[in-house]
């Protein structure tokens, strides 16, 4: 496998599986690697053709989930094909709204969420294809007056 590919750190992997599973109807394509303690050391799952990479937190090695860091640094974006649904199925199934769902200077809806293992998603439709040079108008407007 080549590329780069999204490894994210939960309290619990399992509970997070289910939830992608739920909200973003994630498949599990690998199968967990479950350390005799019960941790689970790897799973996998694809989202819209993309794979993601889960494990337990373990922070004796400093691998943590955004729960316990009180935060993250890293955003997921998201494209799918009706952004209203799996936003209001995340919303529903218990995720937090960071920024409320709208249309977007650059030509996507797209709103952010927290999932209820602290990582953060933008959900997106794509609604217009426009310039770089529309993209930076709009985006520039966006801060006159």
């Amino acid at each position: 496998m080549r590329g780069i590919t999204p490894y994210l750190q939960v309290k619990s992997t399992a509970d997070a599986i289910a939830w992608y599973e739920q909200v973003f109807q994630a498949k599990e394509i690998r199968a967990r690697l479950i350390a005799p303690d019960g941790t689970c050391m790897n799973a996998e799952i694809e989202i819209e053709g993309t794979r993601i990479m889960l494990a337990d937190e373990m922070p004796g090695v400093g691998s943590m989930s955004p729960e316990t860091l009180r935060g993250t640094s890293m955003v997921l974006d998201l494209h799918v094909a009706d952004a209203d649904a799996v936003f209001q199925r995340a919303l529903d199934a218990g995720a937090e709204s960071v920024f409320p769902l709208a249309d977007q200077f650059y030509g996507d809806r797209s709103g952010r969420i927290r999932d209820p293992f602290g990582h953060h998603w933008i959900i997106a439709t794509h609604l217009e294809d426009i310039t770089e040079a529309e993209m930076v108008e709009r985006f520039q407007k966006l801060f006159e007056g």
